[in-house]
């Protein structure tokens, strides 16, 4: 007979860090809701001024597009001339975007899970890294630890649960390579 598991209601973080003080999470968490996820700022570069505000760290031409959710801006990097559409970025670890990447409408930057092993339940958190030229396509998502090294593409709906080799495009769930990505130059 299988041993049961017991939800608690305050799961175990184990020591995890949010990184910021009770009050700017509080001050982010209703700037999210009042400017990002409702879309009333359609304007890019004054997203993109509000998350340096809370300590995002942000290259040159970046645009961030409205109706965004970010758990916490302290732990987003992203590069010069990236693109975050609609998206959704639960960043409980840092998640770092090189330049040139693009996360299209509705993929999903997945940083924290709870291991399903423990009768604790416990929370269980890795960063994310996508490398330079890297294409998250619309409603796929990127898991815990996951590295999508230089120029890969996750597509259409994918889940990547491993990481994604250069120069490659991946597709299904979970996410395997179909074929390389040649970029070709006109």
């Amino acid at each position: 007979m299988k041993n049961k598991v017991q939800l608690k209601k305050d799961f175990d973080t184990k020591g995890y860090d949010i990184g910021a003080s009770f009050i700017k999470q509080l001050l982010w968490y209703f700037t999210s809701v009042l400017f990002f996820r409702s879309g009333i700022i359609p304007v890019s570069s004054i997203l993109v001024f509000m998350l340096k505000c809370f300590g995002a760290r942000i290259g040159k031409d970046v645009r961030v597009k409205p109706y965004i959710h970010i758990k916490y801006p302290w732990k987003l990097e992203l590069g010069d001339h990236s693109w975050l559409a609609e998206c959704y970025i639960e960043n409980l670890e840092t998640v770092r975007i090189a330049c040139n990447c693009c996360i299209s409408q509705g993929a999903m930057l997945l940083t924290g899970n709870h291991n399903y092993k423990s009768a604790e339940f416990d929370l269980v958190a890795e960063p994310i890294i996508l490398e330079e030229g890297v294409w998250i396509g619309a409603k796929a998502i990127v898991c815990p630890g996951v590295t999508c090294y230089s120029h890969s593409v996750l597509s259409v709906g994918s889940i990547a649960t491993k990481n994604l080799d250069p120069y490659n495009i991946y597709q299904g769930n979970p996410a395997i390579k179909v074929r390389e990505r040649v970029i070709s130059t006109f």
